[in-house]
């Protein structure tokens, strides 16, 4: 059986799913057919139920949970974690609604945080995530909302820090921050799905079994990244939630359906299991 699969570039992608697309574990008779893209095209993607089984951001998940179920492991989930809003200077923050508002795409989860956080700001538009600190820098927009690597590279490229989307979530609900899961297509059956996600977690503990050495295929799809940053992108990104969500992680996902449903940002008839 052919399975299409789609993920990023990122280090934290491609450290789960290196071995189990590169025949280093039993994959139980599935070849998976893989994609890599940047975060906006995966959720374009997943809006039109393009793929089998594929990383979104978790405010994408709000709108397609009719059409894929989340898997319990793969995702990117955590304490710390959350994008950043950042700008030349410091920017007084009761203007938030002049300000030109660089961010990684509609459907992100960093762009459903800045709307709950700051539901005033009016002008934004979405860049690839790369290109967000170079056009903050360039004065074509005021702030950008940054997300991946990008949160160890700001400063030393001489921006400021206006707000951490992360903190303000952690302190407004007590709970982690859920930006990106692994979702796979309802149609599918239920043991399919279930054997999809042990292999998941089997490709994820035979990375963690080698690291911190890192494998070809993180180090040549990490976009000239120097390897340290790597690695500090791998351990920010990839935790216990990732190897299974588990009660808290569950709990964390709950509470954005409810906020985004509160704030109007999604239809209140989400399906009673949003798992497989």
């Amino acid at each position: 059986m052919t399975l299409t699969l789609g993920f990023s570039p990122c280090p934290n992608d491609t450290f789960i799913f290196d071995a189990m697309v590169n025949g280093k574990i039993d994959t139980h008779g599935i070849t998976f057919d893989y994609v890599m893209e940047d975060v906006q095209t995966l959720n374009q993607w997943a809006n039109e139920g393009k793929l089998d089984i594929t990383k979104l951001s978790y405010n994408t998940f709000l709108h397609t949970v009719d059409n894929y179920a989340l898997l319990h492991s793969g995702s990117a989930l955590g304490e710390g974690v959350g994008p950043l809003l950042v700008a030349k200077r410091p920017l007084d923050e009761a203007h938030m609604e002049q300000y030109k508002i660089a961010i990684p795409g509609i459907n992100t989860t960093a762009n459903l945080l800045l709307s709950l956080a700051y539901p005033q700001i009016k002008y934004k538009t979405a860049l690839v995530f790369s290109e967000i600190e170079a056009a903050v820098l360039s004065g074509a927009y005021d702030a950008g909302l940054i997300i991946h690597e990008n949160r160890f590279t700001y400063a030393q490229k001489g921006l400021v820090k206006l707000a951490d989307l992360g903190d303000w979530w952690e302190h407004a609900t007590g709970a982690a921050i859920p930006l990106g899961g692994i979702v796979m297509r309802r149609n599918h059956d239920k043991e399919l799905c279930a054997t999809v996600d042990k292999i998941i977690k089997e490709s994820l503990a035979y990375s963690w079994k080698h690291y911190p050495e890192l494998a070809p295929f993180v180090t040549a799809n990490a976009q000239e990244m120097e390897e340290a940053v790597m690695r500090k992108h791998i351990e920010l990104y990839v935790n216990d939630y990732t190897t299974d969500l588990g009660e808290k992680g569950e709990q964390a996902i709950a509470i954005l359906f409810t906020k985004a449903e509160a704030a109007g940002l999604i239809a209140a008839d989400v399906p009673g299991n949003i798992f497989y």
